[in-house]
């Protein structure tokens, strides 16, 4: 009995020893593998940070261009709730022409129009006020509306109360029109959105194993005793991931129109030259994450990381980027994502803005120059 209770306990004992060295060794390697421990560490640090700050479907301080063409005091007592509003920032503009050129370039989220004639039909129980939305986002047109509706409905009941020549049940109505999207159809938001979504992840996540696969199998050392130049050899790794991305554009340009009915209102070139730099952009960020961490699956985890949830979360995708803080909306310019994500859906839905489609490509030229010297400096001909 004793004998048997002996060898349990040394066996019990041994068990633990092996049990304590494995979990030891196991940990040493963790703390080793440092690409593994920052993909369980910074990740769900990086996701909390992204759906915390960077998800926000409110609508707060939209900025509206507001025409007055009558100054009466209904008109100011209009303007005033208009002002008043938390969710509000109106804009005085002088003529139709440059508001409908502010909704063009994104620069308003909507236009308030008060006619000449507002004070004469107020009197008569039967004024208008014309509201135009620009329906790209449909949720934020949705929205918007409301608040101009609650915001006009304020104002009356309060010049009501005054004793004003507004009853409590209003007379002024508000003619809604939206532009861009008139049928208030999500996809036609979402759609074009995907472009930039794919573009992303057959660049940067595809390309990001290539310059890895070849450190792990030591074929890239090989390469280092030949007469190829680092620039030569970038190129060459983007060349059949960028006729890759054109199939795919195609596939999405087809998708959208044929089996999506989004109408592709801008030109058709300006959307293939820009989808070439952003896809040049992501294939170069991808082969620079490559460069750097020489491991298949660190470089894919830090490529879905700093590449796709981005692009996904903060380029614009789900919602419009002024809805969230100043911070955040600071990082979210520095995303090359971010631009082509509205120059796409200007293209789409709006028309062809040149001046934005100009800016936007050589915001995203600077970034091809930037990536490119930095991808090479990886690549150069040393062994570590």
């Amino acid at each position: 009995m004793n004998g048997t209770e002996k060898g349990t306990g040394n066996g019990e004992s041994a068990f633990t020893t092996r049990l304590v060295a494995l979990v030891r060794k196991e940990t040493r390697q963790m703390l080793r593998d440092r690409s593994n421990l920052a993909v369980g560490l910074l990740l769900p640090v990086a996701l909390i940070l992204l759906f915390g700050f960077g998800l926000s479907f409110d609508v707060r301080h939209a900025p509206i261009a507001l025409i007055m063409q009558d100054r009466s005091e209904g008109a100011r007592e209009i303007v005033s709730g208009l002002r008043g509003s938390a969710y509000l920032d109106p804009v005085d503009v002088e003529t139709m022409e440059e508001a409908s050129r502010m909704l063009r370039d994104g620069r308003v989220d909507a236009i308030v129009q008060i006619p000449s004639d507002f004070a004469r039909r107020q009197v008569k129980g039967g004024a208008q006020i014309q509201l135009i939305l620009n329906g790209v986002d449909s949720t934020t047109a949705q929205t918007l509306e409301a608040y101009v509706q609650g915001a006009v409905a304020t104002a009356m009941a309060r010049q009501a109360d005054r004793g004003g020549v507004v009853s409590p049940g209003g007379s002024v109505m508000l003619m809604t029109r939206t532009w861009f999207n008139e049928e208030g159809n999500s996809r036609w938001y979402l759609v074009p959105g995907l472009v930039v979504l794919i573009m992303t992840l057959v660049g940067a996540f595809l390309s990001s194993l290539l310059i890895a696969r070849e450190w792990e199998r030591g074929t890239l050392e090989s390469l280092f005793v030949t007469p190829v130049q680092p620039l030569e050899l970038v190129l060459a790794k983007l060349a059949p991931y960028i006729v890759v991305g054109l199939i795919d554009l195609a596939m999405c340009l087809l998708a959208a129109v044929f089996l999506f009915g989004v109408p592709i209102r801008g030109s058709l070139l300006a959307i293939v030259v820009v989808s070439i730099l952003y896809l040049l952009v992501s294939l170069l960020v991808g082969l620079l994450i490559s460069g750097v961490t020489r491991n298949q699956f660190a470089a894919s985890q830090v490529a879905l990381l700093i590449s796709f949830m981005p692009a996904l979360m903060l380029s614009g995708f789900i919602f419009d980027l002024r809805n969230i803080p100043i911070a955040v909306r600071i990082v979210a310019e520095f995303l090359p994502a971010t631009h082509f994500m509205g120059v796409i859906k200007t293209l789409f839905l709006a028309g062809t803005d040149w001046g934005m489609v100009a800016s936007n490509s050589a915001i995203l030229i600077g970034y091809i120059l930037v990536f490119t010297f930095l991808t090479r400096r990886t690549l150069r001909k040393r062994l570590d």
